[in-house]
């Protein structure tokens, strides 16, 4: 049965296969849209930095633990078969530690897209890796390291930019609850972050939170957990640790959010409309 599997992941071209880097909740809302779209998709983890919003993201099928956005299955493939396995079961997306060299070698991806918004480092050159690369974020520049880049800025997100760059990064943290940095706790130093709680924990301020490298992090504010870095996790610094809902009852951590939806629905309208013309132009050379 496994060999079937493999076979049939190798020769069905009609189900296009989407390699995306990064399991935080950008690529998750972007695999979790296109499955539902019948695409195979493949989440490619990657420590830095480390993912906090992890109810919103396949993240912690890393760990065969529960994974699931908006009503899609994340399950971990740390072998070539259990990537595949994971691929040909409908309503799932097979979330590895493997990265681009070992999933290129399973078979040429349609779609490459890195999302690990990686904000303070050199960007990958995505070009002529897969048919179609797509760049999330800043420091992408379409026709340079990408073919076609998604703004991500909260004020223009899921914007294409198929010529130029896509805004820098303005370190500025939309608001949520009213509250925009200030909801949030940064890294202080370098270290293994150790925590008892939870996403969607309810805390208070001041409250202590968990130790990094040994020194006690607190709550800057009262409200539940919408991000919290994973017990055990090594952590650098400066990095988000830590995020809490302002809102109260309104609060929500679970799922894709209208920012991580907007950048998804443009993802899947390159895609669409990248397979259009070459169907188009598949049908002009067949007949001319």
């Amino acid at each position: 049965m496994t060999h079937v599997r493999f076979r049939e992941f190798l020769s069905n071209r009609s189900a296009p296969f989407v390699i995306v880097l990064g399991t935080n909740e950008i690529a998750s809302a972007v695999a979790a849209r296109l499955t539902l779209e019948g695409c195979r998709v493949v989440l490619s983890h990657d420590p830095y930095p480390p993912v906090i919003r992890r109810g919103m993201a396949f993240h912690d099928a890393l760990f065969s633990d529960r994974a699931e956005v908006d009503g899609i299955q994340g399950r971990r493939g740390e072998t070539v078969l259990e990537i595949v396995q994971a691929l040909t079961v409908t309503g799932v997306v097979a979330v590895t530690s493997l990265q681009l060299t070992d999933l290129i070698a399973l078979r040429t991806p349609d779609v490459l897209i890195d999302a690990r918004m990686q904000k303070r480092s050199m960007t990958t050159n995505l070009r002529n890796i897969a048919n179609l690369s797509i760049g999330l974020g800043p420091q992408f520049a379409a026709g340079l390291n990408c073919d076609v880049a998604i703004e991500t800025h909260p004020d223009h997100a899921g914007e294409l930019v198929e010529t130029g760059e896509t805004r820098p990064n303005d370190h500025i943290p939309r608001y949520l609850g009213g509250v925009g940095r200030g909801r949030f706790v940064y890294s202080a130093r370098d270290g293994v972050w150790r925590t008892p709680l939870d996403i969607g924990a309810r805390i208070f301020k001041d409250y202590l939170i968990g130790l990094l490298d040994g020194h006690r992090v607190l709550s800057p504010m009262d409200g539940f957990l919408r991000g919290i870095a994973r017990d055990g996790v090594v952590v650098p610094q400066n990095v988000k640790l830590v995020e809490v809902d302002p809102r109260g009852r309104a609060s929500n951590w679970t799922g894709s959010d209208e920012h991580g939806r907007a950048i998804a629905d443009a993802a899947y309208r390159v895609i669409a409309k990248t397979r259009r013309r070459c169907w188009a132009r598949t049908i002009t050379e067949t007949y001319h």
